[in-house]
C-alpha cells in the first residue's frame, strides 16, 4: 500500500499559500521600482537631466567615500582570513561544503562578473591605451597603465566587496540560524529590531541596489547582443531592437529562475564556464600566443606592485571626469551587485571556513578574470600598436558594444567566434537575470523559505527587464552608469555597518570559545564510570540505528526532561523537543541573551574495512553503525554518549550548561 504522504495531495496544493512576502519590503521595493519606471517613461528628458546631475554630485562630493570604503572592504576580508577568525566555519562546526570546488568556482565566476567581461574585455584596455588618464596616448607606457587599471577595476577589490556581503550572510544564516537576508547582519548591532522598520529599510536598499545593478548588466548585455546580431545577420542597432531583445531574453531568464538554483542556475553557470574557456583558448591560440603569456605574467606583477597606490588614487592632482566614468562606476557597479552576488555566493559556500572562503573568492575568479582581460585586451592592443590596425581603436571609440565583434574580424574563424560570443553573452544575460530575480524574491519574502510561489520570481524577473528597458530609453549608457553609482551609495554605508556587525559577532564567538576552555566547573560528587567490560563490548559491537534511537528515546529523553523540569522549577524557561530526523534536544531560553542548546543526534558511520566481510551490494548499509553524538549551537562536538547512564547524561548537560553560563558572564 502506498504511503499517502509520499506525494503531494490535492489538499496540500490547495493549502499552499499563493503569496509569501514580507509586506513592507515587497510593497516598498515594488512601489519605488514602479515610480522609477513611470518617471523615466513619462519624462525621459527630465530623467536624463536628473541622472546627469546625480552623477555630477557623486563625482564631486562622494568619490572619496567610494574609494575609501572599497579599500576598507579589502583590508577587512583579508584581515579576517589571516586572523584567528579564519578557522571559523560558515555553518555549524560539523558542516561540509555542498558543492565541489569545480561547481563552486563556476558559479562564483558566472554570478560575479558575467556580461561585463564580454562587454569590456577588449574595449576597456583599448580605451585606456588610446585615452589614458595620465600617460601619452598609444604608447607603451599607456598600454602598461591600461592593463594595470583594467586589472585594478576587475581584481581583488571587486571580489572583496562581494566577500563582505557573502561572509555576513553565510555566517549569520548558516551559523547563527537567522534569515538569509541583509538585515540579519545587523543583529549584533540592534538585536531583535532587525525585524522592524530598520531591517525593512536595509532590505529595501538591498533590493533596489540589486535590481539596478542587474538592470545595468542587462543593458550592457543587450547592447552587445544587438551588436552581435548586427554583425552576424545585419539586424538594425537601435534602442527599440534592444528593448525587444530584453523582452525575449527575459523570458528565458524567467524559465531558468522558475527551475531554481540546482535545476537551472547551476547548469547555466557551468555552461557559461565551458563556453568562456573555449573562447579564451581560441583567442590565446589565434592571437600572439607568446606575447600574451608574457604580458599575463608582467601585468599581474605590475598590478600587485602598485596595488596600494591605485587603491587610494583619486586623481586629486590631475582632476578630470575620467575617474567617474571608470573607477567610481565600477565600484558602484560592484556594490550594487553585492547583495545579489553576495547572497548567491553565501548560498553555495555553506560549510567552508572563512579562510578557505576568502582565498577561494579573492584569488581563483580573479586569476581567470586577469587571464581573460590579458588575452582579449592585450591582443587588441597588439593589433593597434604593433600591427597598425587603427580601425579597431576607431571602432571601440565609436561604439564599445561593437568592440568585441570588430576585434574578431582580425582573427581567423571570425563569424564562428562572433556567434559563440553572442551565445555566451545571452547565457550570461540569463544567469545574471535569473540569479538576481531569485535573490530579490528571497529578500522580499523574508529570507526564511526559498520555496516561494512561482509568480513572485516571475514578477521580479520581469521587473528587472522593464527597468533595464526604462534606463535605455532614459539615456542609454550614461543612465545605466548613473543609476548604478547612485543606487550603490546608501548600500555602501550599509556594507560598512555589516563589517562592524560581523566583526562584533566573530569577537563574541572567540570570547565564547576561550571562556568554554577556561571555565572552572563545579566538582562532581560521583562520576559513575562505565564498567570497562561494557565499554569494550560497545566498541566492538557498534550499535545500529534502532539501538541508538531506543537509547535516545529512553535514557536521553528522561535525562533532558529531568533537567528541563528542574529549570522550570527555578523560573528558567526550558523545553525538550524531538523531530523526525533522529534528533532530540533541550533548549533553555535566556531572553535577550544567547540561548542554550544541547541536542543528541543518531549519526551514521561506515564500518571499518576489516569488518566488511559481507560482499553483497548492500553490505555498506547493513553494516553501517550509529553514534549518539552531542551537538551544541555551534555544531557537533565529536563525542558519543551511547551507553551512558541517565546520571552521566545529566552530568554532561550540566557541564555544557555551566560553560554556557560562564560565557554569558564573560560578555555581560
Amino acid at each position: 500500500m502506498t504511503d499517502p504522504s509520499a506525494q503531494p495531495s490535492q489538499t496540500d496544493a490547495e493549502n499552499k499559500p499563493w503569496i509569501k512576502v514580507n509586506p513592507p519590503v515587497f510593497i516598498g521595493a515594488g512601489g519605488l521600482c514602479l515610480l522609477f519606471v513611470l518617471f523615466t517613461v513619462i519624462m525621459p528628458k527630465r530623467a536624463e537631466g536628473l541622472f546627469a546631475a546625480i552623477q555630477s554630485w557623486v563625482l564631486t562630493s562622494a568619490g572619496w567615500f567610494y574609494i575609501l570604503a572599497v579599500a576598507l572592504f579589502l583590508i577587512f576580508v583579508v584581515g579576517l582570513a589571516i586572523s584567528g577568525f579564519g578557522r571559523i566555519k560558515l555553518g555549524p562546526d560539523h558542516s561540509e561544503p555542498d558543492y565541489s570546488y569545480t561547481s563552486w568556482f563556476a558559479m562564483l565566476f558566472s554570478a560575479g562578473m558575467g556580461i561585463g567581461l564580454m562587454f569590456f574585455g577588449v574595449a576597456e584596455p583599448v580605451m585606456h591605451t588610446m585615452t589614458p588618464p595620465v600617460a601619452d596616448p598609444a604608447s607603451a607606457d599607456a598600454a602598461r597603465e591600461a592593463m594595470r587599471i583594467t586589472f585594478f577595476h576587475w581584481g581583488v577589490h571587486a571580489w572583496a566587496i562581494y566577500a563582505v556581503v557573502a561572509l555576513s550572510l553565510a555566517y549569520f544564516a548558516f551559523r547563527q540560524g537567522l534569515p538569509l537576508t541583509i538585515r540579519s547582519a545587523f543583529y549584533p548591532l540592534i538585536g531583535e529590531r532587525i525585524y522592524g522598520p530598520i531591517g525593512h529599510a536595509v532590505d529595501i536598499f538591498a533590493v533596489l541596489g540589486t535590481i539596478f545593478g542587474v538592470a545595468t548588466s542587462l543593458g550592457f548585455g543587450v547592447m552587445q547582443v544587438n551588436a552581435g546580431l548586427n554583425y552576424l545577420f545585419d539586424v538594425q542597432i537601435s534602442t527599440w531592437v534592444q528593448i525587444g531583445l530584453i523582452a525575449i531574453i527575459t523570458v528565458f531568464a524567467t524559465i531558468s529562475v522558475v527551475m531554481g538554483l540546482d535545476g537551472g542556475i547551476r547548469r547555466v553557470s557551468e555552461l557559461n564556464l565551458i563556453l568562456a574557456v573555449l573562447l579564451l583558448v581560441f583567442v590565446l591560440i589565434a592571437g600572439p600566443t607568446e606575447y600574451l603569456l608574457q604580458t599575463y605574467v608582467q601585468n599581474t606583477g605590475y598590478y600587485l606592485s602598485g596595488l596600494i597606490e591605485t587603491t587610494f588614487n583619486l586623481y586629486a592632482y590631475e582632476p578630470s571626469g575620467w575617474i567617474g566614468g571608470w573607477t567610481l562606476f565600477y565600484w558602484g557597479w560592484w556594490i550594487a551587485w553585492s547583495p545579489f552576488v553576495g547572497m548567491f555566493i553565501a548560498r553555495v559556500s555553506k560549510g567552508r571556513t572563512i579562510r578557505e572562503f576568502v582565498v577561494g573568492v579573492l584569488l581563483v575568479p580573479v586569476g581567470f578574470t586577469f587571464m581573460w582581460m590579458t588575452f582579449f585586451g592585450n591582443t587588441g592592443i597588439h593589433m593597434i600598436l604593433d600591427e597598425g590596425i587603427t580601425q579597431l581603436a576607431d571602432a571601440v571609440a565609436a561604439d564599445t558594444s561593437l568592440a568585441l565583434f570588430q576585434f574578431f574580424e582580425y582573427l581567423p574563424f571570425s563569424t564562428l567566434a562572433s556567434l559563440l560570443a553572442t551565445i555566451l553573452v545571452v547565457t550570461f544575460f540569463v544567469t545574471s537575470s535569473d540569479s538576481g530575480s531569485l535573490v530579490v524574491d528571497m529578500l522580499t519574502s523574508g529570507g526564511v523559505d526559498d520555496d516561494t510561489p512561482v509568480w513572485q520570481r516571475i514578477f521580479w524577473s520581469v521587473t528587472e527587464g522593464v527597468i533595464a528597458a526604462a534606463l535605455l530609453l532614459a539615456g542609454g549608457l550614461t543612465a545605466l552608469q548613473t543609476a548604478t553609482i547612485a543606487s550603490a551609495l546608501p548600500f555602501a554605508i550599509i556594507m560598512l555597518l555589516m563589517c562592524w556587525g560581523l566583526l562584533k559577532a566573530l569577537r563574541l564567538e572567540l570570547v565564547k570559545r576561550t571562556s568554554l576552555k577556561e571555565a572552572m566547573l563545579a566538582p562532581r560528587v560521583a562520576t559513575n564510570p562505565v564498567p570497562w567490560e561494557k565499554r569494550l563490548a560497545r566498541i566492538v559491537r557498534q550499535p545500529g540505528r534502532e539501538d541508538v534511537l531506543a537509547f535516545i528515546d529512553s535514557t536521553v529523553q528522561s535525562a533532558l526532561q529531568r533537567v528541563a523540569d528542574q529549570l522550570e522549577k527555578v523560573g528558567v524557561e526550558a523545553a525538550v523537543g524531538r523531530d523526525e530526523k533522529d534528533r532530540l534536544w533541550l533548549e533553555v531560553n535566556h531572553g535577550t541573551e544567547q540561548d542554550f542548546f544541547y541536542s543528541v543526534h543518531a549519526k551514521p558511520y561506515s564500518p571499518p574495512a576489516f569488518i566488511m566481510r559481507d560482499t553483497r551490494a548492500n553490505r555498506g548499509e547493513k553494516l553501517r553503525y550509529y553514534h549518539a553524538e552531542v551537538y551544541l549551537k555551534e555544531g557537533g562536538q565529536d563525542y558519543d554518549i551511547m551507553g551512558w547512564s541517565e546520571e552521566q547524561v545529566i552530568a554532561d548537560v550540566l557541564d555544557q550548561y555551566e560553560k554556557h553560563m560562564y560565557f554569558l558572564s564573560a560578555v555581560r
